[in-house]
């Protein structure tokens, strides 16, 4: 079994191979999307496909929607033109069960797709043409965080920026440098509204995105390339908007034991792709079956109904709240804890780390007992039932193969929001006593002593890259495993850096607590999981 329109005709044999297949006539969609584009997506990776086009083929199924999603490729065009329009822009979602059995369904909610590349005049001019018409009504975007960046490391533009700024909106090359073309484009030609929407897992990703746009807007009207009245329409929110949202699905590299299983049962094409950009593609893509997408409700031009897939429309502050709640109690705490005391105990996958009693029930302690009291409720998501689904059925999965290696990488500039903003509330509120944390100090002695690069058993290990540990090492140097040394006099420099954990934890009283854990973690082999089983043994 191929994905191709015609080998689809077959619907007996995708049936008996548990492959779930389009419910709508492909050719119709296809039909109706060039008379009336609705949705452009910039970003052909995986997180798209896994997620905002099976929610467009949950529509185009039940009816509720009869257009399909454009998807643009805006860095490597070699997906599109290796991974996408040879398989008529289909592609195989797997989703991966925590119980370890998985679901196989075909997405064709794809009505073409398009390289934003100038020098390929077809594509271009067809964007053109999208970006003109009256019916558009949102953009998204899956290009990461740094793809709305266009500043060098010291706050000006970089040289491709300043490039696009004076060559104007008919000869500029870089990404976001061609998007804003395309939205000058369509404001010269009917100035419809439209909603850009970032999808971007980063907070505030609406504004990373009005940002970049406005900047160029400004450049342009500010030296004659465009119509003074552009940057009137993207500033103003009922021409242009830029929601807010919040993601949360894991999308992993293709992996081979899912390779297996579709191969055993009949499908073919699975072999992976690498392009020349060292991107990842193949015709499927394996994703947790989790998901979240909560976006504010700003769309001047309307918006397909994606709250019938699951979509989560609601205010600005609502947005923020689920990210605060996600970011700062529900998952990502949880996430670095196992990371941290993942890789000092010797594990190289997260979901490995659940089958251990004692990591266990330090995230369970550190979610339940010392995020819930202080956690940003959004109203619309319950945050116990959040911690319930990470704990329960997400990290477990082990189908997932994250590792606490690849989420180390960075903690010191993790620390402060994943943990800090919770001491913060302590300190905050005269209800709660900062001192009755006790295992979220666990972690941040637990960081100190992972930055020593040496595990529970006495084995060296590489660091993951963190733009601080240059720094940090130097000043934990002087610390071996199982040999005395003046631990106030080496931590004091690292435990008060607020930079690092948003507060400086000797003011904040934690400070002698974290030392004394630091203590324990490095009195010989076999010392942290014996402070783990000490400490948790009390609480």
């Amino acid at each position: 079994m191929h994905l191709l329109d015609s080998e689809l005709r077959n619907k007996e044999e995708w049936e008996a191979a548990g492959i779930e297949l389009p419910k709508f006539d492909r050719e119709a969609m296809k039909a109706a999307t060039r008379e009336c584009p609705q949705w452009v997506h910039f970003g052909a990776g995986n997180i798209f496909r896994a997620f905002p086009a099976a929610c467009q083929q949950k529509l185009l199924n039940d009816g509720v929607e009869k257009t399909g999603i454009i998807v643009a490729e805006g860095y490597d065009y070699e997906i599109i033109k290796k991974a996408y329009r040879p398989q008529d822009d289909l592609s195989l979602l797997v989703t991966l069960k925590a119980n370890g059995t998985i679901e196989k369904t075909v997405i064709g909610s794809l009505a073409q797709s398009l390289t934003v590349d100038r020098q390929d005049a077809e594509d271009w001019n067809c964007l053109k043409d999208i970006f003109a018409s009256k019916t558009l009504q949102m953009v998204s975007f899956t290009i990461t965080e740094k793809g709305y960046s266009i500043t060098s490391a010291d706050g000006s533009f970089r040289p491709d920026v300043k490039a696009d700024f004076e060559a104007g909106p008919e000869q500029a090359d870089s990404y976001i440098g061609k998007l804003a073309a395309l939205c000058y484009w369509r404001y010269t030609h009917g100035a419809a509204p439209l909603a850009l929407v970032s999808m971007d897992n980063c907070s505030h990703n609406g504004d990373k995105l009005y940002a970049a746009v406005d900047a160029y807007a400004k450049a342009w009207t500010e030296n004659g390339k465009a119509d003074s009245g552009f940057l009137e329409y993207i500033e103003n929110p009922a021409h242009v908007s830029f929601p807010w949202s919040m993601i949360d699905k894991i999308t992993p590299r293709p992996d081979d034991s899912v390779k297996k299983m579709l191969e055993e049962a009949g499908f073919t094409d699975t072999e992976s792709i690498v392009t020349s950009k060292n991107t990842y593609v193949a015709p499927f893509v394996n994703a947790e079956e989790a998901e979240y997408l909560v976006i504010e409700d700003a769309f001047p031009n309307g918006r397909p109904g994606l709250e019938h897939a699951g979509v989560m429309f609601t205010t600005r502050d609502t947005v923020e709240k689920v990210e605060r709640m996600k970011v700062c109690t529900c998952l990502n705490p949880l996430h670095t804890t196992l990371a941290v005391y993942g890789c000092l105990l010797g594990y190289t996958k997260i979901s490995e780390e659940m089958k251990d009693a004692d990591l266990v029930k330090l995230v369970e302690i550190i979610g339940y007992k010392e995020g819930l009291p202080v956690v940003t409720d959004p109203g619309i998501l319950s945050p116990k039932k959040f911690i319930d689904e990470v704990l329960q059925i997400r990290v477990p999965n082990p189908f997932m193969p994250d590792t606490p290696q690849r989420i180390a990488c960075d903690t010191s500039q993790k620390l402060s929001i994943r943990f800090g903003e919770t001491i913060k509330e302590y300190m905050a509120r005269p209800e709660l006593d900062v001192k009755s944390l006790k295992f979220i100090p666990m972690v941040q002695a637990g960081w100190c002593r992972y930055l020593l690069g040496v595990d529970d058993e006495g084995n060296t290990f590489a660091v993951s890259p963190d733009p601080m540990y240059a720094g940090l090492a130097e000043k934990l140097q002087g610390v071996k495993v199982g040999e005395p040394c003046n631990v106030h006099e080496v931590l004091q420099p690292v435990l008060s850096d607020a930079k690092i954990f948003g507060v400086d934890l000797y003011e904040a009283g934690l400070g002698e607590y974290v030392e004394s854990i630091f203590s324990e973690l490095i009195a010989g082999k076999g010392a942290v999981r014996a402070a783990l089983q000490r400490h948790l043994a009390e609480a």
